[in-house]
């Protein structure tokens, strides 16, 4: 018996220690490769005119724009999947209370519609900065429990309304860009928020394919503080974002920061001019950071476009920057068994032009950096989705009923 019970104490230890190995987790019903974000909100309708039917549906308000047509092409140019932006904002105004019923059942006659025209799609709730008329965005979710509890509810309907889709053609992301955890102070609230957030969404729908993330913006090192096994589930797709180098990509971006909106004119890469050429454009940011920005905030402005610069002003430093997120990932991913096909680049892409500002982006650096981020993506085996359709990066659509230049399409096509 001795002998016995030291055996069943050796093959308990054993198979405890195999247990503690990590194992790849299993692929998600829902798979995909290339894909393509939709527009949210273009003419941004107030929310006193949203318990009107004709002001808000069908929902999203690309419905208005987009046929079935527009969205085969789509297909033609190779991608396979959309990503679909949903603001759950009117879910969460009594204004829409009468109409509510209604605009669930719009986002998913949306992703049908998307089914229809041979694409796959992610439902992405997709939340934004409260302002003007709009009384709830990101930060009243995150800074208000109340709110957030009522955010949790929402996406336990919207996995309800989903549920009884085919879990091969749809999938549902609960929360884009999460900005809590972004502080130097060491917090952590968001892997216990995206569980309840999970929790909601899986009780409603057994069978979706979900997308998790990090906190702070989805960004790659905060995917890496997650803890996968602490959302034991296979059928889980994990989503990073990375628009790096900021300074190029956003160049102009009123909206992204008191600093961003002075830098225009740089090329993708830097080294694409003559030094000579690249110093006549940073001279000129310069100029209006010394006219423009407020004058406590000059000085340090001036350093940080220098010290930006000089961490990409080499190939060398370029490519170590842009692939630094795709290597963060993958190094979490590894040491938790996650396959790469687990994985999506959720959003990147390369503004065109800012609203209001005459400034436009060259295209064929726009359609370069595209390039470099898939070659990236797809060197790792991971998804990937550009943003976006129209508007400010619009790779489709630009402004006032124009198109943008065919140079990132072209490249997108190039691939097949």
């Amino acid at each position: 018996m001795a002998l016995l019970g030291a055996m069943i104490k050796t093959l308990t230890a054993a198979l405890l220690a195999l247990g503690a190995i990590v194992l790849p987790a299993e692929a998600a019903t829902f798979s995909m490769k290339r894909g393509l974000n939709l527009d949210q909100w273009t003419t941004w309708t107030g929310e006193e005119k949203w318990n009107d039917p004709n002001a808000i549906l069908p929902y999203p308000e690309w419905r208005k724009f987009l046929k079935v047509d527009d969205l085969k092409a789509l297909k033609d140019a190779g991608f396979d999947f959309l990503r679909m932006p949903v603001d759950p904002s009117p879910f969460l105004s009594d204004e829409t209370l009468a109409l509510r019923d209604d605009l669930y059942a719009s986002v998913r006659n949306s992703a049908r519609l998307i089914n229809r025209a041979g694409l796959k799609v992610i439902v992405d709730l997709h939340l934004i900065p409260a302002g003007g008329s709009r009384k709830i965005g990101m930060s009243e979710v995150m800074d208000d429990p109340a709110t957030f509890d009522a955010y949790v509810e929402v996406v336990r309907k919207i996995a309800h309304t989903l549920s009884g889709e085919d879990p091969g053609q749809v999938a549902f992301e609960l929360m884009n860009e999460p900005i809590v955890d972004c502080d130097g102070n060491g917090t952590n609230l968001w892997p216990d928020r995206q569980k309840k957030l999970f929790a909601a969404a899986r009780s409603s729908a057994t069978r979706l394919t979900l997308i998790l993330t990090g906190g702070c913006y989805s960004n790659a090192a905060s995917l890496a503080k997650i803890d996968p096994k602490a959302i034991p589930d296979d059928n889980i797709i994990w989503a990073f974002h990375s628009y790096d180098p900021f300074l190029l990509t956003h160049q102009g971006a009123t909206w992204a920061g008191d600093f961003i909106r002075y830098v225009t004119g740089l090329p993708y890469p830097l080294t694409a001019v003559p030094r000579a050429r690249l110093d006549v454009a940073l001279e000129a940011i310069r100029d209006r950071i010394r006219a423009e920005a407020p004058w406590t905030r000059r000085s340090g402005m001036l350093a940080y476009l220098d010290e930006q610069v000089a961490g990409m002003d080499t190939p060398d430093k370029l490519i170590g920057q842009m692939d630094a997120p795709f290597k963060t990932v993958e190094d979490w991913a590894k040491a938790n068994g996650i396959k790469p096909e687990n994985i999506t680049l959720g959003e990147f892409g390369m503004i065109r032009q800012e609203y209001g500002n005459a400034y436009v982006m060259p295209a064929e650096y726009r359609a370069a950096y595209v390039k470099d981020m898939i070659a990236r993506a797809e060197a790792h085996g991971f998804s990937w989705s550009v943003w976006g359709y129209g508007g400010a990066f619009g790779i489709v659509d630009a402004f006032d009923d124009d198109k943008a230049e065919p140079n990132v399409m072209d490249a997108i096509r190039s691939l097949r």
